[in-house]
């Protein structure tokens, strides 16, 4: 079907992959939770324009340079592992002086996370997912490998399994979206409550960028 050599393994391990959680999906929970429903979604435009480049490297052949020139993989899981980290330090930082300073339940709309965050969340998580090795990874490797090298269109069949892939991650990032809103209520009357929740996001960003700089192409 559209030169995709086995459907049904790819749209297992795709879901697998989506659900997975990693610093897109953190990153646009986080900001759905602190900044509402058109925030959530315009960092989820971000991971989805991110993924199209990397599916667009893919699908010409340049992704697979990083094969043959490890040197820039390497400084790109640094570059991105350094991104990651600063990012959760950033966070770290805020939850501090929300711990700090909380104010009272009737002055507090905002949330520390709001404090660090960027005015442009779609361009901070287009930046995530580009410097992302893991997703990288996918693209070159796994996603690849469906791709039959007889069909006469392996134009569609890229479009194809991209496609899968978007719909995958526009259903799964609208409902993190979702579940962010129903609780930003909850953290907006609790300062401290939103400082601890700001906190732990960026535990998890270090904790990422530590592991993408441990990250191989093997």
């Amino acid at each position: 079907m559209f030169g995709i050599t086995d459907l049904p393994t790819y749209l297992l391990g795709t879901l697998f992959i989506v659900l997975l959680p990693g610093p897109n999906s953190i990153y646009v929970l986080s900001v759905a939770a602190q900044r509402g429903v058109r925030a959530g979604f315009q960092a989820a435009s971000g991971v989805f324009v991110g993924d199209a480049i990397l599916m667009l490297l893919s699908a010409t052949g340049v992704a697979s340079i990083l094969h043959t020139l490890p040197a820039l993989f390497i400084l790109l899981k640094y570059v991105g592992a350094a991104y990651l980290g600063w990012i959760g330090l950033n966070m770290l930082r805020a939850a501090w002086r929300g711990w700090r300073h909380p104010a009272p339940a009737s002055q507090a709309p905002a949330a520390p996370m709001r404090e660090q965050d960027s005015r442009h969340p779609m361009r901070k998580a287009l930046v995530i997912s580009l410097l992302n090795p893991k997703a990288i990874l996918f693209f070159i490797s796994f996603f690849i490998q469906f791709v039959d090298p007889a069909y006469p269109y392996p134009a569609l069949t890229f479009l194809a399994l991209g496609a899968i892939v978007q719909l995958f991650s526009l259903t799964y990032l609208t409902v993190l979206i979702l579940l962010g809103v129903r609780v930003a209520d909850g953290f907006r009357r609790r300062r401290k409550l939103a400082a601890s929740m700001t906190g732990g996001v960026g535990v998890l960003f270090v904790g990422f960028g530590a592991k993408l700089a441990s990250a191989s192409l093997n």
